[in-house]
């Protein structure tokens, strides 16, 4: 299971009521935050997340609604958390603009009380893997070079099947957790048990695909192909497509067709334009696309194969 929070989901400006792009993704023991516009800081506290392990950035391209959060957060890592780190992945492009940021505003002059590792990386490299999930880099169209997207995707497993341990007499305890493992056990009796005695076939994991800023969706047809979650911008209506076009964004429209022909099961749009009341976005997008959501900030949102459930209910 992923876990998504909505820390800014407004485009370009802030309002009232929604925060600049930022989100923090949870799996397992791993947090990461995905892109920190403006004031990003305060939506975590305000989320109460808090700022704990908080220690890997994740950067969709290099405007400055997109990082300009990044300067008040890691200063106030530095002070008051106990973070001797910070990880920053991004494109090339993307890391010179953080790097004149970091290094030449908030800590002009000194050397930063932390380490701030920035990691220049390309579309198709992993930047996160273990024997659960893998995190990886995908490339996305919008003004400027080095943009990118995020696929957190489950490894396949296969699941355990009790009955038929049961039936074979593996007791409960440690056997059962080195089957699971793919390790063979012997039992009391000299009789030995194979994985594939009580494994079933292999399950698909959870897939959840994250893009930014995008201009054009024919080449992400098949990074989000199947996939249980899509979260992307919708920051115009089709009424104003032509300045969608010129600007490099999506419309809501556009944003459902790459839902509906990649085979995705949930859509979830952000990043919305201050012009657009939500229910206009949500409601030119579910013409197309019906499994669609409008994130707010502070939504939360747990995904699992084949299910999104929206933790905070709309009002």
């Amino acid at each position: 299971m992923f876990e998504l929070i909505f820390l800014g989901t407004s485009s370009s400006a802030p309002t009232v009521t929604r925060g600049l792009a930022a989100h923090v993704i949870l799996h397992r023991h791993y947090r990461f935050l995905l892109d920190c516009g403006e004031g990003t800081q305060r939506q975590i506290l305000r989320s109460g997340l808090g700022f704990k392990r908080l220690d890997t950035v994740l950067l969709t391209h290099g405007h400055l609604d997109h990082i300009l959060g990044l300067g008040g957060l890691i200063s106030t890592l530095a002070r008051w958390e106990n973070l001797d780190h910070i990880d920053i992945y991004g494109g090339r492009a993307t890391l010179a603009r953080v790097h004149e940021l970091l290094f030449k505003v908030v800590f002009a002059g000194h050397r930063p009380p932390i380490e701030i590792g920035l990691h220049a990386i390309r579309p198709g490299d992993v930047i996160c893997t273990d024997d659960k999930f893998t995190l990886t880099a995908f490339e996305v169209s919008h003004r400027g070079p080095d943009n990118l997207g995020y696929l957190f995707e489950e490894q396949p497993h296969r699941p355990f099947l009790a009955e038929r341990a049961d039936a074979l007499g593996v007791p409960f305890g440690p056997e059962r957790s080195l089957l699971v493992r793919g390790e063979a056990v012997a039992l009391a009796d000299g009789r030995v048990v194979q994985p594939d005695d009580v494994l079933g076939p292999a399950l698909p994991g959870t897939k959840y695909v994250h893009i930014g800023d995008v201009g054009r969706t024919d080449n992400l047809i098949e990074v989000a192909r199947g996939a249980d979650a899509l979260v992307m911008e919708a920051t115009y209506t089709e009424e104003e497509g032509g300045m969608a076009v010129d600007f490099g964004h999506m419309t809501a429209a556009r944003a459902a067709a790459l839902a509906r022909d990649a085979a995705v099961k949930h859509l979830i749009l952000t990043h919305l334009s201050r012009r657009y009341a939500e229910r206009e976005i949500r409601q030119e997008a579910r013409l197309t696309f019906p499994n669609t959501f409008v994130a707010r900030d502070f939504d939360h949102f747990q995904i699992t194969r084949d299910e999104v459930v929206r933790v905070k209910k709309e009002e």
